[in-house]
């Protein structure tokens, strides 16, 4: 929307979760040139593919413009642009938005740009589906889990069961653990930190947009801009196939919760030297085994106060610093995340109470244990988050509430789960199949068609 007003575009900013009914009462009312949609979460992309078959539906000629960090030109020419034939594009990044624009209101462009794109989506459509990794029965899949061999004496066990709840952390602190790297990408300048600094032709403006960074967060810290809130929670755990149950108490049968988690059924992860296809499940002790296990969760934000800053720069047409805010709010929650996993291992859970490691060796993450967030590639499915948010009132302890669509609000939050076995690991679940698919629905107790929404980027 900057970009755009800053090359003369008027731009209709409906601002986030806008339904699709809405979005396009304001296109025609206004008689729109171009339509963008932007995603932040995997459930927006869903809600894009709908958006694009209302507007064929409505017999609708409004090119569409497709952006954000879900997105992909992959996605959008597989899932979204077979529904819609008024011209769909996939916009790389803010800088690209001008020429596609251009080229999508010319007269004298536009027909042609819109088939060069159709031709290469479709020669896209045709490798993806030439290339589609095979999948194995999910039979076969749960008889290749990862085995570990459960001991009760491997088993660490928190200092404290239930929740903890963190109000107002020191920013100063928290500013520790920015992983400056991501801060770039933020701002479409790929490249690693500090390294990034010596690029022939990026390290000049890495330098001056790093400087004013950190004048900016200075000023966050110092002025208490935002406010940081956390809560983190252990609970008595054990597996039963491919879900996670907890307890309130270590006998077992007090049943609290249970998160539904999927396994891998891409044959591609048979095929890298191992023989397993992996579930979040297979790091907590089975149920069968007789060992009590535990699994912590945590939400942490640091976006609380954010609006009336972004509010105050946008009323001074200051765009820039507005910007900036949100790019570090989003640091500083990823930082905080990590500084409570820091603090879990060391001493809450305390599993690597003697842990010695450098701020780059936290940052590539050589510690024991996972923090998978809901939503990422181990744990894909978004509703997940809110037998989270219920287990631990997140919302009544941080102020963090879910939209609709389960994206968290304020944006500058993570949630997600801590796993403390040694064996534990990241991995991508990747595609699955109807069969699993169907196990999932009737695990979680909702509709195959509820299922398949929540998984679509998956199937």
């Amino acid at each position: 929307g900057v970009v755009m007003q800053c090359n003369n575009f008027e731009v209709i900013d409906l601002g986030v979760m806008v339904s699709a009914e809405k979005i396009l009462e304001v296109a025609e009312q206004e008689k729109v040139d171009l339509v963008g949609l932007s995603g932040l979460i995997t459930p927006s992309l869903e809600e894009m593919v709908h958006v694009a078959k209302e507007m064929k539906r409505k017999d609708l000629n409004i090119p569409l413009l497709i952006g954000g960090a879900t997105t992909s030109k992959l996605h959008t020419a597989v899932k979204i642009a077979p529904n819609y034939d008024g011209g769909i594009v996939h916009v790389i990044d803010a800088s690209k938005s001008v020429g596609v624009s251009a080229n999508l209101i010319s007269k004298d462009i536009k027909n042609d740009f819109i088939n060069e794109i159709n031709e290469e989506y479709e020669q896209i459509r045709q490798k993806h589906s030439e290339k589609t990794s095979k999948l194995v029965s999910f039979e076969f899949a749960k008889e290749h889990k990862f085995k570990i061999e459960w001991k009760k004496e491997d088993i660490a066990k928190p200092q404290f069961t239930g929740t903890k709840v963190f109000e107002d952390y020191p920013l100063n602190e928290i500013a520790k653990f920015i992983d400056w790297t991501f801060f770039f990408h933020a701002w479409d300048i790929k490249g690693k930190y500090p390294a990034i600094f010596e690029h022939p032709k990026k390290g000049k403006e890495a330098k001056k947009l790093f400087e004013d960074a950190q004048e900016m967060l200075q000023k966050i810290i110092a002025d208490k801009m935002l406010q940081a809130k956390a809560v983190i929670g252990f609970y008595p755990a054990n597996s039963i196939g491919e879900s996670i149950e907890l307890y309130q108490s270590e006998n077992q049968r007090d049943l609290l919760c249970a998160f539904h988690h999927l396994r891998q059924q891409s044959e591609k992860y048979l095929n890298n030297k191992k023989d397993y296809l992996l579930s979040l499940a297979d790091f907590i002790a089975p149920k069968e085994s007789g060992i009590i296990d535990y699994l912590g969760g945590f939400a942490v934000t640091a976006g609380i106060g954010i609006e009336k800053w972004i509010k105050k720069y946008e009323d001074e047409n200051d765009d820039y610093s507005a910007i900036m805010v949100k790019v570090l709010a989003d640091r500083l929650a990823e930082a905080f995340a990590e500084l409570m996993h820091f603090r879990v291992r060391t001493e809450f859970w305390g599993y690597a109470a003697n842990e010695n490691l450098s701020m780059d060796d936290i940052v590539k993450e050589k510690y024991r244990g996972i923090r998978p967030a809901v939503g990422y590639p181990a744990c894909p499915e978004h509703s997940e988050k809110k037998v989270l948010f219920d287990l631990m009132q997140v919302t009544q302890k941080t102020g963090i509430h879910l939209t609709e669509s389960f994206a968290m609000y304020p944006a500058a939050s993570v949630s997600g789960f801590y796993f403390a076995h040694p064996q534990s690991k990241y991995f991508n679940v990747g595609k699955i199949g109807k069969d699993q698919l169907a196990d999932y629905a009737k695990r979680k107790g909702i509709s195959l068609d509820l299922a398949e929404r929540y998984l679509s980027p998956n199937l």
